[in-house]
């Protein structure tokens, strides 16, 4: 049996599920883009090939592999993107929840069945229907579980709006000695550089008291000076709209003092390092023309 442990974004991890990039279908049609991102490319010409993001994902693993952490691969659907783990499930304490995501996306929560079976059955839960929450929205800080969500009238209009007030809720009943505190984030259908898609786009913290931070991706100012007075100002470090464009957020702790990141992201990694983190830099550009990037791709299970 997998015991899960899950408390914050940070401490060292043991187990996770990392997605998989191969036999990942055709370049999607213009109409069957999921998010502004990917559109452009798709329109570009420029969408990644199968082969880059399948070595993308293998620099992942080994990273993963020197740090001794247990991998799960989900198992391969013929011509389908299993890239993005993340909006699959997510793991809070030593629950699993299974995410109500895009119906057309329901098979890749079945291709880690294996991974799940080996959970204490009591210890997983599917919300109700009603309820759409996914997991790049859903942020660990200890006593404290951040969700970004969506408040807009117009939600059901955004196919980039994943994360409902039902879901908050949820949380809040699941976890009612938690606090749970919701982030309002800014959503376009057209213009990737104005979508914080999840939370993890414009906000993610590293080791113990440090976080990356997009202030424009925060529909209400408020929301953003909860997270500067929470973490302080001078423990910030905060991105671009092109960095952001280009998920510099979205990196991936395997302990308090070792981040992995993008290799381009020059002035994030370089702070990184100022603060006295081992970074393990690897390519991941590919597979950030999908609006996702390392930890989209990535389930954690167990964190010490």
């Amino acid at each position: 049996m997998l015991q899960l442990n899950v408390k914050n974004e940070t401490s060292r991890l043991r187990a996770v599920v990392l997605g998989s990039a191969l036999n990942n279908g055709p370049t999607p049609t213009a109409d069957e883009a999921y998010d502004p991102k990917s559109l452009e490319h798709i329109l570009a010409g420029t969408y990644p090939v199968e082969e880059d993001m399948v070595n993308e994902m293998e620099a992942f693993n080994t990273v993963f592999q020197k740090y001794d952490v247990k991998v799960f691969r989900p198992e391969m659907i013929e011509s389908y993107n299993q890239i993005f783990t993340r909006d699959i499930g997510f793991v809070i304490d030593d629950v699993f929840v299974k995410a109500n995501i895009l119906p057309d996306r329901n098979r890749e929560l079945e291709a880690i069945n294996y991974v799940i079976e080996q959970i204490n059955p009591a210890k997983v839960v599917r919300p109700p229907d009603e309820v759409h929450i996914e997991g790049g929205d859903v942020m660990l800080w200890n006593d404290y579980i951040f969700i970004g969500t969506y408040k807009g009238s117009d939600y059901k209009d955004y196919i980039t709006a994943r994360t409902n007030m039902q879901g908050v809720q949820y949380i809040k009943n699941l976890f009612p000695n938690k606090i749970v505190k919701e982030f309002d984030l800014v959503k376009s259908k057209l213009e990737a550089r104005d979508n914080a898609l999840h939370l993890d786009c414009c906000f993610q913290p590293v080791g113990k008291n440090k976080g990356i931070i997009y202030k424009s991706g925060f529909r209400e100012e408020a929301d953003y000076v909860f997270l500067v007075k929470l973490f302080g100002k001078e423990n910030l470090f905060h991105i671009t709209r092109d960095e952001m464009y280009n998920m510099n957020s979205n990196v991936f702790s395997i302990a308090d003092d070792v981040v992995v990141s993008e290799k381009n992201f020059t002035r994030l990694n370089n702070w990184l390092r100022e603060q006295g983190f081992t970074v393990e830099e690897i390519p991941y550009a590919e597979i950030a023309k999908q609006e996702g990037l390392l930890r989209c791709s990535t389930l954690p299970l167990i964190r010490d």
